[in-house]
């Protein structure tokens, strides 16, 4: 029998039924989320090798592109080698430079930052001290309100049973850190030897990947996500690798002005300082603040000259180390910036954070193409300023 699909009986039937159906895959998949996230959970797992060898790849790739085309090819005797050896030497290089930098952290800073850590926890209850006395004589002073003075001095306890608290865990939490790090060793030696073989052959796992694309789809859109592929690589690349470099070099300034002002903890605030400024936009002030804080603790007039100096940083820092190292490598506005860096946080944390901004960038760049090929096509205007 011919069914008749114009018919509205027919059609109501139809999707009737298609939904009924897609409802019915829908709870059955929604039943059994949580063994899918076992799953997953167990499959990132057994891949965390690979994935801490890519992304350590990844990043000493830089160091790998800057002997290879800014050091080593200045040298007549590499030029001869084979390009096997060239590679081989390069890497040696790459992880010397990545020991060396490992050590001189573990060696000076980590002990520094230790030490801050344990200062700053054992003088917990007298910074509780200062707060508290702070506080009343703001209540004095400027003759506040009985209520309002109880709410002023709850707020302050509720803050000390809070440290209080985090003191009392802050052991076992830096215990369990360690065991962490401990269990993952295995998996970061892998890891460690799985970038080794990535960086050496790179160009052929490209290859490989690219046999693969080409294989699969058809030409067209083969070398569509090759050239989106290869733009993600360099605005990636070029944001994090800006990013690191221009961090590294606030970290040592913000250090030679610190210890020239005696600011207290300076090795301690100058990693935050440093570690927090890969975060666009935020990154300074989610640094300053705490690191505000704890020298306010220590010194008022000391605080008021630390903000002047990251002022100053800052300045330095937007308007002449940024633009030189990272140039215009994500070519979206500050309104955009602060979109992805809200958006990503919200949804991956702080590592979205750092990565949200280079990604909203490509999917800006990709969004833009598409609507200026449509405006082309109706032959209408492709700058932003026509449409004013």
């Amino acid at each position: 029998m011919k069914v008749n699909w114009n018919s509205k009986y027919n059609t109501i039937t139809a999707y009737s039924l298609i939904v009924i159906f897609s409802s019915i895959l829908f709870y059955f998949f929604a039943s059994q989320i949580g063994s899918y996230s076992a799953k997953v959970g167990y499959l990132i797992s057994i891949m965390y090798p690979f994935i801490i060898g890519f992304v350590l790849a990844y990043l000493l790739n830089f160091i790998l592109k800057f002997y290879e085309e800014r050091i080593l090819v200045n040298i007549k005797y590499f030029n001869k080698l084979k390009q096997s050896k060239k590679r081989l030497i390069s890497i040696l290089l790459t992880y010397l430079t990545f020991g060396i930098m490992i050590y001189l952290c573990i060696h000076f800073v980590l002990p520094q930052l230790t030490e801050s850590i344990v200062g700053i926890v054992n003088q917990i209850p007298h910074y509780m001290e200062i707060a508290s006395k702070m506080t009343q004589d703001i209540i004095k002073d400027f003759d506040i309100s009985d209520q309002m003075a109880t709410f002023l001095n709850d707020k302050l306890n509720e803050i000390s049973t809070r440290l209080i608290a985090f003191i009392s865990e802050i052991v076992p939490l830096i215990a369990n850190i360690i065991m962490s790090l401990l269990s993952s060793i295995w998996n970061i030696v892998l890891g460690l030897i799985i970038s080794v073989y990535l960086l050496l052959d790179k160009e052929q796992f490209y290859a490989m990947s690219k046999k693969m694309v080409s294989a699969i789809f058809n030409k067209k859109t083969a070398d569509r996500i090759l050239e989106l592929t290869h733009r993600s690589n360099n605005t990636f690349g070029r944001f994090i690798s800006g990013k690191i470099i221009d961090s590294a070099i606030i970290g040592v300034i913000s250090f030679i002005l610190f210890a020239i002002a005696k600011m207290p903890y300076v090795v301690l605030i100058s990693v935050i300082i440093g570690v927090t400024n890969v975060i666009p936009f935020f990154g300074p002030f989610i640094g300053a603040v705490p690191c505000f804080i704890l020298i306010l603790f220590e010194s008022p007039t000391k605080a008021l000259i630390f903000l002047i100096l990251i002022f100053l940083i800052q300045q330095l820092d937007g308007n002449v180390i940024g633009p030189k190292i990272l140039g215009n490598s994500i070519g979206i506005s500050a309104f955009w910036i602060l979109f992805a860096i809200l958006v990503a946080g919200e949804i991956f944390g702080l590592v979205g954070m750092v990565i949200g901004v280079p990604l909203f960038a490509v999917i800006y760049s990709i969004i833009k193409e598409n609507v200026e090929y449509k405006l082309r096509e109706k032959n209408l205007p492709t700058d932003t300023k026509d449409y004013m």
